[in-house]
């Protein structure tokens, strides 16, 4: 199935689309360089876009360096933290009476954020962005929630409880990447602002 036709199912009609992707064999790497890389970057570059924007507004107070290294740090972080919700969802699938299996979790976690990463053209959209970017998000834990019966074999009655352990150990761990990447940055603002002086 080529990307948009799956992007659209998977958006517009998920329970079917996720007994479609079921029984799809794949690995890893070709889902994502055929979906995953391509996806991410919706909302790295739009972000990216969006924060030269409002950074030329005012004057250009951000360098467009530190700009550009913020979107490729969000892009970079944001492979790993599918790959991190995926590890997750299979290691804790056994205790919901679910199946381990890694690349069903790897397929559940890439197609349930498709929402996420679509909403993320919104960051374009200065201050007002991520309201509909959160929007997005929700639907994607939505989607997830429903692929997780089919793709982790977790029962229905448990599919909930599941859902939400795995969205709360991926906020978590999505926390201290996000402390990092803080850190990261923060860094590379006080060598510029040294730079400046």
């Amino acid at each position: 199935m080529n990307l948009v036709d799956r992007v659209k199912n998977i958006l517009l009609q998920p329970q079917s689309e996720w007994q479609v992707i079921e029984p799809e064999q794949t690995n890893p790497q070709s889902l994502y360089t055929s979906y995953i890389m391509i996806l991410a970057l919706i909302p790295a570059v739009a972000g990216l876009v969006g924060t030269a924007f409002i950074a030329s507004y005012f004057g250009g107070r951000i360098g467009l360096g530190f700009v550009l290294g913020a979107a490729i740090m969000q892009y970079v972080l944001s492979l790993v933290m599918v790959f991190v919700v995926a590890f997750i969802a299979d290691l804790l699938a056994p205790g919901f009476d679910g199946q381990k299996n890694l690349n069903q979790a790897l397929k559940l976690t890439a197609y349930a954020m498709t929402a996420a990463w679509v909403a993320g053209i919104f960051a374009i959209i200065p201050l007002l962005g991520w309201l509909l970017s959160l929007l997005g998000s929700l639907y994607s834990l939505y989607l997830f929630y429903l692929g997780v019966p089919l793709l982790m074999k977790v029962p229905a009655a448990k599919a909930v409880g599941y859902t939400v352990v795995v969205v709360l150990a991926a906020i978590i761990i999505g926390l201290v990447i996000g402390m990092i990447n803080a850190s990261i940055l923060g860094m590379g603002a006080v060598g510029m602002m040294g730079g400046m002086r």
